[in-house]
């Protein structure tokens, strides 16, 4: 072995095979390498060693600094990230938690990325949708990767938002007043009332802050047991180096209408519905003639039972007329008028159930006079049939006897 370094050495296996070992390798250990036989003639072998290096990012004059990585809103802000490596590392910007990279150009005209490629980022017209974490990425192909993060800081004045102008609430009541701010560096919010009282933490107020993003604050009012001199304006107000700004929001009271007094709904029972009795209607006819040629109707049965059935309803709606009319041998009214009339009479009838309505429910009271003359009257015409019954079978015996007589 040629050669006076430490960190080269040479093993032989006893036999036919040297092995050159390079401990901590170095980057100018790359080289080529030769293996020479002493032989008449001379035998060699060389071979190639390309050290690679992974990639690093150079800390001298990196931009992450108080001046580079800040502007006002409307600069400019310049990102520089240099890295090394073998090979040369390319280098890759992107934003924290995947967010789009804004260039804009002078024209106002902006192009929207995920990543740009290059060691130099350069931010125009920022405004502070820009403010965050930007990451400089390094890779060579040569494990690991390395990054950086740069943060971008854009300073602007408060803006301060009320999340509702008018709030209403009731007395003896909480309510909660909100306003929004937007401003960088931090800014020193507050509460006042309109006289310019400034309000603090306590048993009336209860105050509090939260921080949505890098430069927006949600700020937030409780008035406890409202009364009515806490009814009026009330401002939030935001201040930093840059400015001053504030935000009103009035409050009112809220008249709630009288809660209703409840009145029990009276209990109202149920109305039992009254069996309806099953009628059976014959023929119908007009005056005398109706009931001459319905063989099959029961008149007696009919008469009987409609008696019974107007003793069973008490009293219905009788329809007054000029005249006062008869109940004939079938039912029909008698007469020129309207009067009471049967079931066959005709448009003079005036007792008459409806069809297909419900019976009224009974209800007590005096029996009019004409259902007693109704009965009278039914009692006569059942006599008579019988009487005339009785005669009829008399003749038909005579008839009988005669013709006997005749053929003997």
């Amino acid at each position: 072995m040629v050669a006076l370094n430490p960190r080269l050495s040479v093993t032989h296996n006893g036999h036919n095979t040297w092995k050159l070992h390079i401990s901590h390798v170095q980057l100018n250990d790359s080289g080529s390498y030769m293996c020479q036989v002493n032989t008449d003639p001379m035998r060699h072998q060389s071979g190639n060693l390309d050290v690679v290096v992974p990639p690093d990012i150079l800390n001298e004059n990196e931009p992450n600094t108080l001046e580079g990585g800040v502007a006002n809103e409307g600069g400019n802000v310049q990102l520089v990230c240099q890295a090394t490596g073998v090979p040369e590392p390319a280098v890759q910007w992107r934003r924290e938690n995947g967010k789009d990279i804004v260039i804009r150009t002078e024209g106002r005209e902006k192009q929207v990325v995920k990543f740009v490629e290059g060691e130099r980022l350069v931010l125009n017209q920022v405004q502070r949708t820009d403010m965050g974490g930007y990451l400089c990425i390094a890779s060579n192909g040569v494990p690991p990767s390395v990054s950086k993060r740069f943060d971008v800081q854009v300073n602007f004045p408060p803006n301060v938002k009320a999340g509702n102008q008018l709030v209403a609430a009731p007395v003896e009541s909480h309510v909660l007043l909100q306003c929004i701010v937007e401003a960088f560096p931090t800014p020193l919010n507050g509460w006042h009332k309109h006289d310019g009282m400034k309000l603090y933490e306590g048993e009336k107020y209860t105050i509090s802050e939260e921080k949505l993003n890098a430069y927006t604050w949600q700020l937030n009012l409780t008035v406890k047991n409202l009364h009515k001199g806490d009814f009026g304006p009330y401002i939030c107000s935001s201040i930093n180096a840059l400015g001053k700004s504030d935000a009103r929001i009035r409050l009112q009271e809220l008249h709630l209408p009288p809660k209703p007094t409840t009145t029990p709904t009276p209990y109202v029972p149920s109305t039992v519905k009254q069996p309806r009795r099953k009628q059976h209607y014959g023929t119908h006819g007009k005056g005398h003639d109706a009931g001459k040629g319905a063989n099959t109707f029961n008149r007696d049965t009919y008469i009987i039972n409609h008696i019974q059935e107007n003793d069973y309803l008490g009293s219905l709606i009788v329809h007054e007329g000029n005249g006062h009319g008869l109940v004939g041998m079938n039912g029909a009214t008698m007469g020129t008028g309207n009067g009471l009339g049967g079931p066959g009479g005709t448009n003079g009838g005036g007792l008459e159930k409806p069809r297909n309505t419900q019976m009224p429910a009974p209800i007590p009271s005096r029996q009019p006079h004409w259902i007693l003359n109704n009965k009278s009257r039914a009692m006569d015409i059942f006599s008579h049939r019988r009487t005339v019954a009785f005669v009829s079978c008399c003749l038909l015996m005579i008839y009988s006897l005669l013709m006997l007589l005749t053929f003997t």
